[in-house]
């Protein structure tokens, strides 16, 4: 086969990245709105940490089951879901009501959050395995269009942690919540009017066993998946929006208001940017021209050069060097250029191991290891901020960053 695709599976592709897009940026700016709008009414860190936790649990369980489901009812099915479980997150969070107490508060919005979790990672595993299935043969295909497909939504993500700052300096919290609701029910409306043939349909001899996979390099790339996620969210969660709330904010409505809108846009620029280099990374590896065995050699490389980073960070903030904030800044920015590059790696990883067959069960699989670093790097991101500080949220990251890279360098191909 050529490195052209088919027009049907293209009209494909480009509807279930347009999903995807839909999808992540209220994602995005769900997870801003409830952090900022929670730590204003006083959560602690360890709190706000709590609020996410069902998020990230209900996503492991989710993958662990989402591939066998995918294979049982097909692609469409989950995909849709995934949007529809959305909506229906938002529109409950809705009717929070600010007269609940504050455990109360934080057990509805986990359950919520944990919705939200499940519908996340339906729409997610969809959109990556739809990929696998439609990506025509062709020297570095592949990685270019799970390339694409990854970047252009963490930059979507991205704009949706803007988005959510935004709307809530402006609109308050209700108000953004229902805004969001409707136009993503209308996306779904489109997605499911304009949808063309091209995603598997189901098969009734997928069995639930058949999720774990037997293949060395597949659990590998998973647990070096799992520690490479946790290695960001430990700072990416908790620790550094509420240090540069510190920072920036006066105490004033207008200093929060101030402080809401400046955190949202780092944040957004964070992801917007690591999403560009997700996009660009077949190009910056050479992929056309390299060998699955050689992308795996760079993963080792570059996942040992990420842990460097949250390593001298974590010593300039305990020396209080001068200049401080703009050092976390800059150090974070780099940061994400070299997590960007790994997780591109093994977005393209987990596809060329994998089999058509088995494609849906193994990226679910994958996919429960990387909730599962999301889980871990959640919790120890408030639990680390409210012992130690950025410093430990930082040092935490750069042990797990070390442990992705003894995972990586376990992975065998060729």
């Amino acid at each position: 086969m050529t490195d052209t695709a088919k027009p049907e599976g293209l009209a494909a592709y480009a509807t279930v990245t347009a999903a995807y897009w839909a999808f992540m940026l209220t994602d995005g700016a769900l997870r801003m709105l409830v952090l900022l709008h929670f730590h204003a009414l006083g959560f602690s860190p360890v709190q706000l940490a709590y609020l996410f936790v069902l998020y990230e649990v209900m996503g492991v369980v989710t993958n662990l089951s989402a591939g066998w489901v995918a294979a049982r009812f097909g692609l469409t099915f989950t995909l849709y879901a995934g949007l529809g479980l959305q909506i229906v997150a938002l529109v409950a969070l809705a009717q929070l009501d600010p007269a609940w107490s504050l455990t109360g508060s934080v057990i509805f919005v986990m359950i919520v959050q944990g919705l939200s979790g499940v519908a996340k990672d339906l729409a997610k595993m969809s959109a990556k395995s739809a990929v696998k299935v439609l990506a025509p043969e062709g020297a570095g295909t592949l990685f270019r269009w799970v390339a694409v497909l990854t970047g252009s939504k963490n930059a979507v993500k991205g704009l949706g942690f803007l988005l959510g700052a935004v709307l809530l300096a402006a609109w308050g919290f209700e108000a953004s919540i229902w805004v969001m609701a409707v136009v993503l029910a209308v996306i779904l409306g489109g997605v499911v009017i304009f949808m063309p043939a091209g995603l598997p349909q189901g098969r009734k001899t997928a069995r639930f066993s058949h999720v774990f996979s037997k293949d060395r390099n597949i659990n590998r790339l998973s647990l070096a998946r799992m520690f490479l996620f946790g290695a960001r969210d430990v700072w990416f969660v908790v620790g550094i929006p509420i240090y540069f709330y510190a920072v920036l904010s006066d105490g004033s409505e207008a200093g929060n208001r101030a402080a809401f809108f400046l955190i949202g846009s780092f944040m957004a620029l964070w992801i917007i940017l690591y999403g560009f280099v997700q996009g660009i990374a077949p190009r910056l590896l050479n992929g056309a021209a390299s060998t699955t065995a050689q992308i795996v050699r760079k993963a080792v490389v570059w996942c040992a050069a990420l842990t460097l980073i949250p390593l001298a960070l974590a010593g300039a903030v305990w020396l209080e060097l001068p200049y401080l904030t703009a050092i976390v800044i800059v150090g974070l920015l780099v940061f994400g250029f070299v997590f960007a590059v790994n997780s591109s790696v093994h977005s393209y990883l987990i596809l060329a191991f994998t089999s058509g067959e088995r494609v849906t069960m193994d990226v679910g699989f994958y996919y429960m290891s990387n909730a599962a670093g999301r889980l871990a790097g959640t919790v120890l991101s408030g639990l680390s901020y409210q012992v130690g500080g950025l410093p430990l949220c930082l040092f935490t990251a750069a042990l797990m960053a070390g442990a992705s890279t003894l995972a990586a360098n376990r992975l065998r191909a060729g």
